[in-house]
């Protein structure tokens, strides 16, 4: 998205005020990236085992994260026009969908059922907010504030941004991914193996 920065063809400050629009679209799109992140971090670091259907719906989250360069850039170029904020709020709506999918299908997933994995990602706000009837209101409420004054729509986004990013997990920066008792086997069972072709080799050579 950086490189959507255009070096001012004059001296003056003017020539990077003119920037000014972009350059706000700009940090409300590294916003975005950033506390989206943090949290599918958080989801990751809980997750005992990645299904493959997992596995596709985060491709599908990732497909919704490629397109902010592109509208990043024209509601930069046009802030006062409706229809680059109009795709700014579908994108960020795809990515809603997508994430909240995500977050229910590692929830979902036979290993996480019933256990403090699905609860702390159901306790997560973007979760909650997400799968409640405040999510939608948000949306028909930004909508119709593009309609009137297309800046507010990526403005609102902005101040939900922050707003996400100071309500995270209370543990958010101590969960580390711990191997399953399935892994401390596969582990126990690989070294035991790599000590037996190891004492093979060292009774072969010095035979």
């Amino acid at each position: 998205m950086v490189l959507e920065f255009k070096t001012p063809e004059t001296a003056k400050w003017t020539g990077i005020i003119h920037q000014l629009p972009y350059f706000f679209a700009y940090i409300v799109s590294f916003l975005f990236v950033g506390v989206a992140w943090y949290n599918h971090h958080y989801m990751f670091a809980l997750a005992l085992r990645i299904s493959k259907k997992v596995y596709w719906i985060n491709n599908l989250w990732l497909f919704s994260m490629s397109l902010l360069p592109v509208v990043t850039g024209w509601v930069g170029k046009f802030p006062q026009a409706t229809g680059p904020e109009y795709l700014y709020l579908f994108v960020f709506i795809f990515w809603s969908l997508s994430y909240l999918w995500l977050s229910d299908a590692i929830r979902k997933t036979p290993e996480h059922v019933h256990t403090a994995v699905s609860q702390k990602i159901a306790q997560m706000f973007p979760f909650k907010f997400l799968s409640s009837i405040f999510f939608p209101l948000s949306v028909v409420i930004t909508a119709i504030s593009i309609y009137f004054y297309p800046a507010l729509g990526i403005s609102i986004t902005f101040v939900g941004l922050i707003i996400l990013s100071f309500l995270t997990p209370s543990d958010s920066d101590q969960v580390s991914q711990q191997p399953t008792p399935n892994q401390h086997s596969k582990y126990r069972r690989d070294l035991t193996i790599a000590a037996v072709f190891f004492n093979h080799i060292l009774r072969a050579k010095y035979k």
